[in-house]
């Protein structure tokens, strides 16, 4: 059955589910877990949800379906997801809770073999390649009572035209590659979500104009790899209907910018060694696309990084940042630090120190290693014990957050452009946005501004946000 074929089955699955559902005011509750990626999946479940009847509700207590969207790149959500089952089990026995779970945990057969063992009363289980097919799985559970699983091994395809429920009206993620090649041996994902599987140039540009037709300002593209965009058609000769001259990603942000209305591209996560000139040379030359490049480290050691198999030296990567660096104007970084890998000495835990001083970056998302089965990285000798593990941790984040600090102190003073998302969560009576670095800025204003790109001065910073006032 084709793409199209099978998301007409499953729209027709939603208007079963949704007769079964009326007037009843059902509602559900969704719990995600992990990336941007699993964020995206969840609006698309949300939306099927949505047309299926549900209503949305942030109280569990009050849902007649819990569906959890899962990671599994760190272990702790391992201990969340069954924490919260065995908070839900008394639901289940009261009100006949629905209980769904799905994402990338699911294609580990361990994780599943657990829930089954340990949780039964668990409805419905399905996996990254088989999402699209939730409508059909929820009917199927409501009218046979019987359990699902719903999990495949082989690479999905990309199903175009399921529903959508955005969090936000001002800012959207777009997905325009599925999987991952690379084969870090610290990471789960090429296990779980598959190889890489681009979406067609005209499907992405067409999701970006109806975004924004609808509205919205900032677009974020989304894969695990976003700037291999198209690389594995290309090598492996599968056709693609090349669109307004999209052939790669840099000819894909060149595309984008030029859509009416969206005002910010963002992108994440590139991988370095993907990091080609004309896709430097795009980022220089398109004025939309934000000039704060995600640039994902992991260990700063030559040693390490050909043990995580990441593809570049210590070196190579201080190379990159130089010349996008020289080409690109007020270029900002951010990045990923794992910390304690297997073997890891505290010589080459040094080497990651010291490409922190160096590159300065404006943002540092850090992780202690957390080992994964199925992966190289779990079978390697010499473990770092957990006690090294976090002294370095602390470590890195002393002077990660002596840098911010630092950096902070350059934007005072200075004029921001800042789209405004909405009020200030820690004070409704302030607005809050973020700049072109990613640097959340608060500021009084009227609620008519949100939504809006606004001149900010910046007056005082406060380590994790900057706080301005309107020019003018």
């Amino acid at each position: 059955m084709g793409t199209s074929n099978e998301v007409k089955k499953q729209r027709e699955y939603i208007e079963k589910v949704r007769k079964i559902n009326e007037d009843r005011k059902c509602k559900y509750n969704i719990l995600t877990m992990g990336c941007q990626l699993n964020e995206n999946d969840s609006e698309k479940l949300s939306g099927m949800l949505e047309e299926m009847g549900y209503a949305r509700t942030d109280n569990v207590k009050d849902a007649d379906i819990a569906l959890f969207n899962t990671c599994c790149v760190r272990e702790n959500a391992e201990d969340k997801l069954f924490g919260k089952l065995g908070e839900l089990k008394r639901l289940k026995e009261e009100k006949g809770l629905i209980i769904a779970i799905g994402g990338c945990m699911m294609q580990e057969k361990h994780i599943t073999d657990k829930i089954k063992t340990s949780y039964p009363f668990v409805d419905i289980l399905f996996g990254t390649h088989t999402l699209y097919k939730f409508p059909e799985d929820l009917y199927r559970a409501i009218e046979e009572k019987r359990k699902i699983e719903d999990v495949i091994d082989v690479e999905g395809k990309i199903y175009e035209g399921l529903p959508i429920k955005r969090d936000s009206k001002i800012k959207a993620s777009v997905t325009i590659m599925n999987g991952c090649n690379n084969f870090c041996t610290y990471c789960i994902v090429p296990y779980v979500r598959g190889r890489e599987r681009s979406r067609s140039p005209k499907d992405i540009t067409d999701e970006v104009k109806s975004l924004a037709k609808e509205g919205y300002k900032e677009i974020t593209l989304l894969g695990q790899n976003v700037n291999s965009y198209l690389r594995v058609e290309k090598e492996k000769n599968i056709s693609f209907s090349e669109y307004e001259g999209i052939n790669s990603f840099a000819t894909l942000l060149r595309a984008i910018n030029k859509i009416d209305g969206i005002e910010r591209i963002r992108f994440v996560s590139p991988h370095p060694k993907d990091f080609t000139d004309d896709v430097i040379e795009a980022i220089a030359d398109c004025d939309k696309v934000c000039k704060l490049i995600h640039l994902p480290l992991q260990s700063g050691n030559t040693k390490v990084l050909k043990e995580m198999n990441r593809k570049y030296t210590k070196e190579q990567y201080l190379e990159l940042v130089d010349k996008m660096k020289k080409k690109i104007q007020n270029l900002t970084l951010s990045t990923d630090i794992i910390v304690g890998f297997p073997g890891e000495t505290d010589e080459e835990f040094e080497d990651t120190l010291d490409v922190v001083r160096r590159v300065k970056f404006e943002q540092v998302y850090m992780f202690i290693y957390s080992r994964r089965v199925g992966t190289p990285g779990d079978r390697m000798p010499n473990q770092v014990t957990e006690e090294i593990k976090h002294k370095r941790f602390d470590r890195l984040k002393e002077l990660v957050e002596s840098g911010i600090e630092e950096n902070n102190q350059k934007y005072v003073g200075t004029l921001q452009k800042v789209l405004v998302e909405g009020k200030s969560k820690n004070n409704p009576n302030m607005l809050t946005g973020r700049t072109d670095s990613n640097k959340v800025v608060i500021f009084e204003g009227d609620k008519n501004l949100i939504g809006k790109m606004v001149s900010l001065k910046i007056v005082s910073e406060h380590m994790w946000y900057l706080k301005g006032e309107i020019n003018g």
